[in-house]
């Protein structure tokens, strides 16, 4: 493993030695393209594109990010921002490398949590875009380009989580592929819409599963939250530390979302009716626009009500896109029936 983390620091220099114009880029791509944005811009915006696929993008994203958390926990991997001390390698041989205020993730690196959610997530409307595509136009590259946009998405992602030092390649290698396998084979087995009891059980399973998962491995003398330590340790700026990195944040979005499809369907304000065109649009606004307004709202300082606040919020949300706001498009936008005559 050594060997593959020295190529993976090499390769980091080299990206930071690029041009300085690049570390925007990087740094807002990484930012762009955190798991969070699977549930606070890429389910709002799918669900309006198309019932089902919003449905399924939410469905693989939060079974992903609980599969990388379960993963990270057993495969124990380093991130280069802490490694290259932790190891001696910094102190043997010049490293020219600094962090980001990104670059200071709290949960183990193996496998990249950004490349494979999203990867996974993202394939159901992948799916829906290309098929699209294949009914507008004849065009061979017109068909391709919303798989080539996926993969060039995939690979520059994974290049700004080395360029910050969150991974190491082969973390965003596997990442990558874990993530387009997840993708692939769940978008055929998302669950019902309308079915409220799986979708609670399941939050209730992702919650209780993680706490007894936690417990056990701890009660074997095995310090789960090793990471916990070392980032904390080796981040140049405690400020940069943040919650929503940790594992526990990841089971909080994850059991929360899926309570939340459970609410919206055990509570539908909308009665099978469709949206035009016209209303879809407007629906995407209002929905990306409530979302992040919601997740805007300030957090407890206190650990504990950060997690239990989070969990509230990532509930409220898919309520708040399946729900109550088609409802309210189609209540706004229903045309009036005009008085009868005397």
């Amino acid at each position: 493993m050594d060997a593959l983390h020295i190529t993976g620091i090499r390769f980091a220099e080299v990206l930071q030695s690029g041009p300085p114009r690049l570390e925007k880029f990087w740094i807002s791509l990484t930012s762009l393209a955190d798991p969070k944005c699977v549930f606070t811009v890429c389910f709002p915006l799918a669900y309006f594109l198309d019932r089902k696929v919003g449905v399924s993008v939410l469905w693989i994203g939060l079974v992903s990010e609980w599969l990388n958390v379960v993963l990270k926990w057993f495969l124990f991997g380093e991130r280069p921002f802490w490694w290259i001390h932790e190891s001696g390698f910094a102190s043997k041989e010049p490293v020219a490398l600094h962090q980001f205020p990104v670059s200071c993730e709290t949960g183990p690196g193996s496998p990249s949590g950004h490349c494979m959610i999203t990867g996974a997530a993202l394939w159901p409307l992948v799916t829906a875009l290309t098929a699209l595509a294949s009914k507008r136009s004849r065009s061979l590259v017109v068909k391709l380009s919303p798989f080539g946009t996926y993969v060039l998405l995939l690979l520059a992602l994974g290049l700004s989580r080395v360029f910050i030092l969150a991974h190491f390649p082969h973390q965003v290698a596997s990442g990558i592929l874990v993530g387009a396998a997840l993708g692939w084979g769940l978008q055929t087995r998302t669950p019902a819409a309308r079915a409220p009891g799986f979708f609670v059980a399941t939050a209730l399973a992702l919650g209780l599963s993680s706490l007894a998962l936690h417990s056990l491995v701890m009660a074997t003398g095995i310090d789960i939250d090793w990471s916990i330590r070392l980032a904390t340790k080796w981040c140049s700026d405690p400020a940069w530390l943040r919650l929503d990195t940790r594992p526990f944040a990841s089971v909080c979005r994850d059991a929360g979302s899926a309570l939340g499809l459970g609410l919206a369907a055990g509570f539908p304000l909308q009665r099978g009716e469709r949206l035009d065109p016209r209303q879809r649009l407007a629906g995407a606004a209002l929905a990306l626009g409530a979302v992040q307004g919601l997740h805007r709202l300030p957090q407890p300082a206190d650990a504990t009500l950060w997690y239990g606040a989070s969990f509230l919020k990532y509930a409220a949300a898919p309520w708040l896109v399946a729900s109550l706001l088609p409802w309210l498009v189609l209540s706004l936008t229903r045309p009036r029936s005009s008085p009868h005559a005397e």
